[in-house]
């Protein structure tokens, strides 16, 4: 039996519930969900409005006192927004926005993760061969490089005996 057994007859189960059923039942979240549905609704006619390689790294802030925040991903897409600037404010201004200014922000983007160095992978006879061509050849850069690379991928099967 179950220690909490004795409360399980107090509880109802509770059945999930849409986000936007919850966002809707205070004040202070319905004013969250109309900012939410803002910025999404910004960022739809951003995609629309601006070309590919600038609405992917463009992202929306909030309209405040007639003035919205773009930020973007680094200083030359911010330089081109600048160029866009005039024609994008009349545009949104034509969808209904109530913009009057534009302010453009840099806001970099977190680094993504390097992708890891590969790492080459090679039987034991293409190592044995590769020793093999290393002793034929004259000692030089060549020579010592295919040495190097043929001890790293594993000794040939005659040095192992």
């Amino acid at each position: 039996m179950s220690r909490f057994s004795s409360f399980s007859k107090f509880a109802t189960p509770r059945k999930p519930q849409a986000v936007s059923e919850v966002l809707g039942r205070t004040d202070a979240f319905a004013a969250l969900r109309a900012g939410v549905e803002q910025i999404s609704a910004l960022e739809r006619d951003l995609a629309q409005l601006l070309p590919d390689y600038l609405a992917t790294n463009v992202e929306p802030g909030f309209i405040k006192d007639g003035t919205l925040t773009l930020f973007a991903a680094h200083s030359a897409l911010a330089a081109r927004l600048r160029q866009v600037e005039r024609r994008l404010l009349d545009q949104l201004q034509q969808r209904g926005w109530p913009v009057r200014a534009l302010t453009i922000k840099v806001r970099p983007r977190p680094m993504a993760e390097p992708p890891a160095p590969k790492q080459a992978r090679m039987t034991p006879a293409g190592a044995a061969a590769l020793q093999a061509l290393s002793r034929t050849l004259a000692p030089s850069p060549l020579q010592a490089a295919l040495a190097k690379m043929a001890a790293r991928h594993g000794k040939p099967s005659d040095e192992k005996k």
